[in-house]
């Protein structure tokens, strides 16, 4: 695969930002009986977690085509990742469930707008002889990373409190 180091630099970016993403996705499953328990929730509230995330990230993903008609990809990109950085920050230091369904929720439409987005870009960036090469490495991760979310989060959850 013959790319330039700027494409590399680019899909590397965009990998790992879609890689944490997509982790992140089935992180929270195997944490549900924890946050439960320290949330003083039942199942049925606390699976909104997962539900939730699930349901705006599928909401935005199709909203992403009319923001990407009207911002440059590079501004969707940034606020994609910032988005999810508010919501991870909102989730981490959420001291009620509300709070940490709220953060979920705006990291779910971060998430929502970079696979869309990343997607556009390598079509964008890469010429035709090597959009197989970048594509095929986006879906390395787009299948890894949920993969391995459980078996994080289970490690996570066995080492900490």
């Amino acid at each position: 695969m013959k790319l330039t180091r700027k494409q590399w630099l680019m899909l590397v970016v965009l990998v790992l930002g879609a890689f944490v993403t997509v982790l992140n996705q089935t992180l929270v499953t195997p944490a549900l009986p924890s946050i439960m328990e320290e949330m003083s929730v039942d199942q049925s509230t606390a699976q909104w977690l997962t539900t939730g995330f699930t349901l705006v990230n599928a909401i935005m993903i199709p909203i992403t085509a009319f923001l990407q008609d009207r911002f440059s990809t590079r501004k969707l990109f940034v606020f994609s990742m910032g988005c999810f950085a508010v919501g991870t920050l909102m989730a981490a230091t959420a001291y009620n469930f509300p709070l940490l369904l709220g953060g979920r929720l705006v990291q779910a439409a971060g998430a929502g707008i970079l696979m869309p987005v990343t997607m556009t870009v390598l079509m964008l960036v890469f010429p035709v002889d090597r959009r197989g090469s970048a594509m095929g490495i986006f879906g390395l991760v787009i299948a890894f990373a949920p993969a391995i979310g459980p078996t994080v989060a289970g490690f996570v959850i066995d080492q900490a409190d």
